[in-house]
């Protein structure tokens, strides 16, 4: 009888390791199944973080870039608006080892922006545009004036994707900076016609995206 009640025993033993190991296999399984199902729905956010995060580097790089360009001392020009006054209208491409007039094959770009460019844009496979956007004043066909906005590229690597960024750097020219060639060079007018001292009010624009 002794004999009978330890194998009852030992097998109700066996049977609540059967009944917690399927307890714990049924807990590991929905696990596992939660785990599933919250990874494929967090992969577009975490897609989407990624994105921001690029988006906000290149932004941070691109502010970086025109606060250098356009940091002066001394009372001088900065290089921006040095790369602006001296600017001859023409629009400048990578063509692999160069910025190339798009006009002029013969002529290539240099000066402190490509200096800049070259190692912080190109090395890292960062598209990149510049343009100069500025105002103009027309008349309508009642002699309306009014002022419109134009762009012309300084530089052109192609259209930007959706995750571009822009960021842009306002240059102050008067008519003291430019010479009187300067509109019919770059196509940038006096915005006021000798009224002021001011010239125009020109916005560098650099729009970058991942290549």
């Amino acid at each position: 009888m002794k004999n009978l009640n330890i194998i009852r025993i030992t097998r109700e033993e066996d049977a609540q390791m059967h009944t917690l190991e399927a307890i714990m296999a049924a807990t590991i399984m929905v696990v596992i199944i939660l785990f599933a199902v919250q990874a494929t729905s967090l992969t577009p956010l975490t897609s989407s973080t990624a994105n921001a995060h690029i988006e906000s580097q290149m932004y941070i790089i691109g502010q970086d870039m025109l606060t250098a360009l356009d940091h002066s001392s001394n009372g001088q020009n900065s290089d921006l608006k040095n790369e602006t006054i001296n600017w001859n209208g023409e629009m400048y491409v990578w063509n692999g080892t160069d910025y190339q007039s798009d006009d002029n094959k013969n002529n290539s770009l240099e000066g402190p922006v490509v200096d800049l460019i070259k190692p912080i844009l190109v090395d890292n496979g960062i598209a990149h545009n510049i343009e100069f956007t500025y105002s103009s004043i027309s008349e309508s066909e009642n002699y309306t004036r009014y002022s419109e906005k134009l762009e012309n590229y300084y530089i052109y690597n192609g259209d930007p994707s959706d995750n571009a960024v822009i960021v842009s750097r306002k240059v102050l020219l008067s008519e003291s900076d430019v010479g009187s060639s300067y509109e019919a060079v770059t196509g940038i007018p006096d915005v006021d016609g000798n009224a002021t001292a001011l010239y125009n009010i020109i916005d560098v624009k650099l729009t970058l995206w991942r290549m």
